[in-house]
């Protein structure tokens, strides 16, 4: 059959069902994915030197004519396959282990290159398990001798084997791929064809073409990731309608006049950037970001208060139980004045007849219905997948939109957020409300850890207050023994560390009554520390809890961990955060130190995505993050570069069309760019 970019990779000649399988599990799914598997480090090989001229500790290639190879058995049990070959300059040996198949398939004669380190086996000098390849008339040589790639491997795929079907693709199919960048693109942006950079990112003759040809395929990731969210939010606005919601002054006036605080400028400047949308027919389609305790919860219900002024519904869903009773708390109390209706529904509670209806995924179930919504609120939204981000959005009545707020405390520096969410409008809170101290944060060494244990419980006697420590397991782990687990940690700390206290257990596997039951003590001061999981990473606000120690810190992203920071901290009292770890690599705690002096989120991010990459900041569970293989959001310059690019192209043709090579690459483009449809 004829190959193309979207066949599925077992047609590849040598591939089969198989074979296929297993490279499903590099994420290889078709000709496309095999062909942008690129390399993630080189090897270079490239420097053939005469075999006169080895020495010991040299990383070199050596082509020569095999003179003979042959299976040698040792006393001591070794099999060890000797073979010599001879160049213009003299005569090497070359030595492998355990391959008694090697005579087999080197025979007297034929041309050999190996490409490894030379060093000492007994008194000889030889090659000691090199990489190597016969030569075969009229082809180059893929794995010595060269710049070679070096791919990410899984049990049955090697590297090896991986060149030689990329080659074939290169080589045997040259018509697969089309230009689709413009030409001024390219030349603006010093971009090579495609054609050249498949080409010499798994096959350049120098290292410095390969990083070139990385760099275009990075362009090609960030650009169609962009495109992608230009298009979303073109055809949201051109094909979705909504109900205006236009409050009165009266209205908004009475809202602030009730509110128990003053709100920050951030606060009030993204309340007026709802607002205006929310008044448009377009609906909103709008990413409200802010650290945790930064007021995002009360900008919301300003949204939700309009709809209800409105006679229509507001929706708002969260990811987890404590989440939602959290976040329904709180806006019952904000909009009580008002006599506005607030319904809970999760598993365990279910008030669906109510004006603004606060749940977790429960609300997604069928029996589940609304009346006419006007606004839908999503919090932490990239903790939901696609499918149902937009289900919840079918639950209402008739034919328009509703207008559409999601919410995040996952820190995101401004240029990252407009790139990972540039299909959304974006609102940031970028102060805490006034009052709030910094909070006070230490990385403790293991020798201080008692210390740090007497210190918790004379701060919590002195100042009345709560502690959390948090563990990143629930259960002890045979293979990670020196982690701390929430279930051990209860039980060590409850009878020796602090036996005078009142300790509670929280973590993600109790059920529902449980871990409301264990909170309300919590909250009532019933309990001095609780010990729990990264479950309350999000939605507990215990205004008396002063200290957050955080167990194997290291095992956490800064933003997570700037995130359990900000469980504490919500009142009056000075709060503290200590970081503990067994780990002693410098530069993990230099990563954690960081925290010790950064108190804003987002330059916190900005710093650990420079360190470690947006896969393990985000997780590489959470949906919605790119899964950008090349490209890199931290790469400031490339950002900005195909943004400009985007900009370009759009103010041509918003549509596209006059670009169909492009047109169709988007279609094809399988980056999940936080869909909203």
């Amino acid at each position: 059959m004829t190959l193309r970019l979207d066949s599925s990779i077992q047609y590849v000649p040598r591939v089969g069902p198989s074979i296929a399988g297993k490279l499903e599990r590099l994420g290889i799914h078709t000709v496309r994915d095999l062909l942008f598997y690129a390399p993630f480090r080189y090897n270079d090989f490239s420097q053939v030197t005469p075999i006169r001229s080895l020495h010991p500790g040299q990383v070199v290639s050596i082509h020569g004519t095999v003179l003979g190879i042959k299976n040698i058995f040792t006393k001591t049990g070794k099999k060890i396959q000797e073979c010599r070959i001879e160049d213009p300059t003299g005569i090497a040996t070359i030595i492998w282990f355990n391959q008694l198949y090697l005579p087999k398939i080197i025979h007297t004669g034929e041309i050999l290159a190996a490409s490894g380190t030379v060093g000492f086996f007994g008194n000889k000098l030889v090659l000691e398990s090199p990489d190597y390849e016969l030569a075969t008339p009229g082809k180059p040589f893929l794995h010595t001798g060269r710049v070679v790639p070096i791919y990410s491997e899984t049990a049955g795929i090697t590297s090896k084997w991986l060149r030689t079907r990329i080659y074939y693709l290169l080589t045997e199919t040259p018509t697969l791929t089309e230009e689709y960048l413009p030409e001024d693109i390219r030349t603006t942006y010093n971009l090579p064809v495609i054609e050249e950079a498949l080409h010499d990112v798994h096959f350049p003759k120098t290292i410095s073409l390969g990083l070139t040809a990385r760099r275009r395929l990075a362009f090609d990731e960030l650009l169609l990731m962009q495109c992608t969210s230009f298009e979303q939010k073109r055809i949201w606005k051109e094909t979705k309608h909504a109900i205006t919601l236009t409050p009165t002054a009266k209205d908004i006036e009475s809202f602030m006049t009730h509110l128990p605080f003053t709100l920050t400028n951030s606060q009030i400047k993204a309340c007026a950037e709802i607002r205006k949308d929310i008044s448009s027919t377009t609906p909103m389609n709008r990413l409200l970001e802010g650290d945790v305790g930064s007021g995002k919860t009360v900008v919301a219900s300003l949204a939700m208060y309009i709809a209800a002024k409105q006679n229509l519904q507001s929706i708002l869903i969260a990811p987890t139980q404590i989440l939602a009773e959290q976040h329904y708390k709180t806006i019952r109390q904000l909009l009580e004045p008002f006599d506005i209706a607030v319904g809970l529904v999760t598993s365990s509670r279910k008030e669906p007849n109510a004006t603004i209806l606060v749940g977790t995924h429960a609300l997604l179930e069928k029996k589940i219905m609304f009346s006419t919504v006007g606004l839908i609120v999503i919090d932490e939204q990239q903790r939901f997948g696609v499918f149902q981000r937009s289900l919840v959005r079918t639950k209402g009545k008739g034919t328009t939109t509703p207008h559409l707020l999601t919410m995040t405390a996952t820190p995101i520096p401004r240029t990252l957020a407009l790139t990972l969410y540039g299909n959304l409008d974006l609102s940031q809170l970028t102060e805490m409300p006034k009052g709030r101290r910094d909070i006070k944060t230490w990385v403790i060494p293991p020798e201080k850890r008692n210390d740090a244990y007497e210190w918790v419980k004379k701060e919590l006697k002195e100042n009345k207050s709560q502690a959390f420590i948090i563990c990143p397991f629930i259960e002890e782990s045979e293979s990670m023994t020196t982690i701390k687990a929430a279930t051990t940690e209860f039980k060590h700390l409850s009878t020796t560390v602090f036996p005078t206290l009142k300790l509670g257990l929280l973590h993600g596997r109790m059920k529902a009554k449980e871990k409301t039951a264990i909170l309300d003590a919590f909250r009532e001061g019933d309990l001095n520390i609780l010990i729990a999981t990264p479950v309350v990473e999000v939605g507990i606000d215990i205004p008396n809890a002063t200290i957050m120690l955080v167990e194997g810190s290291d095992r956490f992203g800064l933003a997570q961990l700037h995130q359990l920071r900000g469980r504490v901290g919500r009142g009056e009292k000075q709060s503290y955060c200590l970081l503990f770890s067994e780990n002693t690599n410098p530069d993990t705690i230099q990563r954690l130190k960081a925290l010790e002096s950064m108190h804003n989120g987002a330059d916190l991010a900005q710093f650990d995505l420079k360190l470690r990459g947006q896969g393990d900041v985000f997780g590489s569970r959470q949906h919605g993050v790119p899964a950008l293989v090349l490209g890199s959001l931290a790469d400031e310059t490339l950002v900005a570069q195909t943004k400009e690019a985007v900009l370009k192209l759009t103010n041509m043709d918003p549509t596209f069309s006059a670009f169909p090579l492009l047109r169709d690459r988007l279609n094809q483009s399988k980056i999940d760019n936080v869909s909203q449809d």
